[in-house]
């Protein structure tokens, strides 16, 4: 142990001890070795933690060829692509996972809706072509997931990009900017804003912007009834739906017809994401949009 120090003794600036007898001074310098070899084999044992994984250099949003909002085709059904995630430097860009259901358009509940299988390859906006490889179906099934909450919203799919088309990308959403983060819940009230790409509109892109309000969040966070000037119609599946601070707060999943006429039901990113990554080893981060929201554009 080391030496103690008597009452009044102090230590001397600059040199840590005071004086003291040679006998002790050699004890507390050989306690000293000692532990500074315990914390060099205790440091050894110990893992670091994991560095956080910076993003990926984006493509400048102005000309980039791949981003939120573009189409994507899968098997011939075409959906709107909703956010841009990576890992490292794996870049991914995100649909619905009913776009590559094989069932009719009323089978919405993923723990018994089947699905083309990973690695089916989906058509990018003509650009370029991507893999399937997360969808939220397919990976419920397979863990045998029962929560009904979680089988009826979550409902997200990943589409991962070669290096040559992840240098193509950029994460912002068109029109809005964003998304700023990742949000929660929606209260009643809330205003919310989307980007929707179906071809059934023929190329006007003047009606992709959207504005609406949500309804709150429902089924214990898992979605959020949302009511837009032009409702979301086919192909719209899939875009993404951003909160009035830019946040991202979903994915746009079903039109329901009753008992709220015309109003969409959007699917909680953060509750799919939590669950993506807590049920694969893709470990994945949503990319903050490189242009600033701005929700005043739509007037």
């Amino acid at each position: 142990m080391p030496a103690s120090i008597a009452p009044g003794q102090r230590l001397s600036e600059g040199r840590g001890f005071a004086r003291r007898p040679v006998g002790n001074l050699n004890a507390v310098k050989t306690t000293i070795r000692a532990l500074i070899v315990v914390a060099a084999l205790a440091a050894l044992l110990v893992p670091a933690a994991p560095a956080a994984s910076a993003a990926p250099a984006w493509a400048p949003g102005a000309t980039a060829a791949i981003h939120p909002g573009v189409q994507t085709v899968t098997a011939g059904a075409q959906c709107t692509a909703n956010y841009v995630f990576y890992s490292g430097t794996t870049v991914y860009l995100g649909q619905a996972a009913h776009c590559s259901g094989t069932g009719a358009a009323t089978e919405t509940d993923g723990c018994d809706s089947a699905s083309l299988p990973l690695g089916t390859p989906v058509d990018v906006g003509g650009v370029a072509t991507g893999t399937l490889v997360y969808n939220s179906w397919l990976t419920m099934q397979a863990q045998g997931e029962t929560n009904p909450d979680t089988c009826a919203y979550n409902d997200l799919a990943l589409i991962q990009l070669s290096p040559t088309d992840a240098a193509r990308v950029n994460p912002s959403i068109p029109f809005f900017g964003g998304p700023t983060g990742v949000g929660g819940a929606t209260a009643l009230g809330d205003q919310v804003y989307s980007y929707g790409n179906s071809s059934l509109r023929f190329g006007l892109t003047q009606l992709s912007p959207k504005r609406g309000i949500s309804l709150g969040s429902e089924a214990n966070g898992w979605t959020h009834t949302v009511y837009t000037l032009t409702p979301g119609i086919p192909g719209d599946s899939g875009s993404a739906f951003l909160n009035a601070s830019g946040q991202a707060i979903g994915v746009l999943s079903t039109v329901a017809i009753a008992p709220l006429a015309a109003s969409n039901g959007v699917g909680d990113i953060a509750h799919e994401l939590a669950y993506l990554n807590s049920h694969t080893a893709l470990s994945v981060t949503l990319a903050n949009g490189t242009e600033p929201f701005n929700a005043g554009r739509l007037t």
